[in-house]
């Protein structure tokens, strides 16, 4: 996705007059990578969902893009101006009115995305 989107920069007269978006579906769960590696090469708007609904396998889900490009702001060096600290209340609620639960696992907004069992890796490691 990083080379498609360079060589639209670098081959496409005045590209700089227009914002270049992606809309990537999560089919093989690269979704976030290939959006990340699109803004990376000069993309200025990715289409994404909350908790990553949307057709066939979903679509990019936008609450680990806002926090790939939060947390790693040195390295992206864009800003989305999205509130986080509404992702998860907004996550919970479109699970709500569309019925699909999120998967406890689920990076950022699941219910298990940030627990830790204190000891588990130290424990396996000793054992």
């Amino acid at each position: 996705m990083g080379r498609v989107i360079s060589d639209l920069v670098n081959r496409v007269p005045n590209i700089d007059q227009a914002v270049i978006s992606v809309h990537c579906h999560n089919d093989l769960g690269l979704a976030v990578a290939n959006s990340l590696a699109a803004v990376e090469a000069g993309a200025g708007q990715i289409e994404c969902t909350i908790n990553g609904i949307g057709e066939r396998a979903g679509n990019c889900a936008l609450e680990e893009i806002v926090m790939a490009m939060r947390t790693r702001n040195d390295y992206y060096n864009v800003d989305s101006r999205i509130n986080t600290e509404r992702l998860v209340p907004t996550s919970r609620l479109v699970s709500s009115v569309t019925g699909m639960q999120v998967q406890r696992n689920k990076a950022i907004v699941g219910r298990n995305a940030f627990a830790h069992e204190a000891g588990i890796h130290q424990d396996g490691m000793l054992k």
